[in-house]
């Protein structure tokens, strides 16, 4: 015959196997496991933050279904009133360009992190019909995703490898000020796109992006 005392230990037993499936069955936020806003934030070398965001036409895209299916992803930070993303798609067609030349091996997003309140929102509209742009623009008005990924200006450039590593982050190119011979330009993007299809290490992971700066709430 059980003393209480072996009961209640028992029933003790019992509670903390029940307590500890819970918590192994139950999703637990990053909040929840005490990791900093830091450590959820794009890293190049680290695998790609995963997100959700609607396209202009309400269509949702996820990071993720892209990487699964081994698509390469560029994600080009945009804002269609900007001088320099102007630049690349009116002086030049960098963007589409680029992404044309790859459309079957990769995904490109274009994303605009523009607030509401900015005189600047909703310009993508008008400049997806007068640039002919093809591949989906994002709508991340909020700005969770551009901060997550640390999005400075536009553009701003990122490469996401078929299994969700991020392998480049920074400029589209090394043409700043927009002096340079055409043959002194490096597409940092589409140099990075080659290497991983050759199956190469990116050689020039990061460089500093020039533009505007993204138009966010705060």
């Amino acid at each position: 015959m059980r003393t209480k005392k072996g009961l209640f230990a028992g029933v003790l037993a019992a509670a903390a196997s029940a307590v500890a499936f819970v918590a192994v069955q139950s999703p637990v936020s990053a909040e929840q496991m005490g990791l900093s806003q830091d450590a959820q934030k794009a890293k190049v070398g680290s695998p790609a933050p995963d997100f959700v965001l609607k396209d202009t036409t309400g269509k949702e895209h996820t990071l993720s279904g892209y990487t699964s299916e081994g698509k390469i992803v560029v994600l080009e930070w945009t804002n269609p009133n900007c001088p320099y993303v102007k630049r690349h798609y009116e002086k030049y067609t960098t963007m589409k360009d680029t992404a044309a030349a790859y459309k079957d091996k990769v995904v490109w997003l274009a994303v605009n992190s523009t607030n509401p309140k900015h005189k600047d929102f909703g310009a993508e509209k008008d400049a997806i019909k007068q640039w002919g742009i093809e591949y989906p623009v994002l709508i991340d008005s909020d700005g969770k995703v551009g901060k997550m990924y640390e999005a400075k200006t536009t553009p701003h450039m990122y490469v996401i490898n078929s299994e969700g590593i991020l392998v480049y982050a920074g400029a589209i190119d090394n043409d700043a000020q927009d002096k340079l011979e055409a043959d002194k330009k490096v597409n940092y993007v589409k140099q990075a796109i080659e290497e991983l299809l050759k199956g190469e290490t990116v050689s020039q992971p990061e460089t500093k992006p020039y533009g505007c700066g993204v138009k966010y709430a705060s």
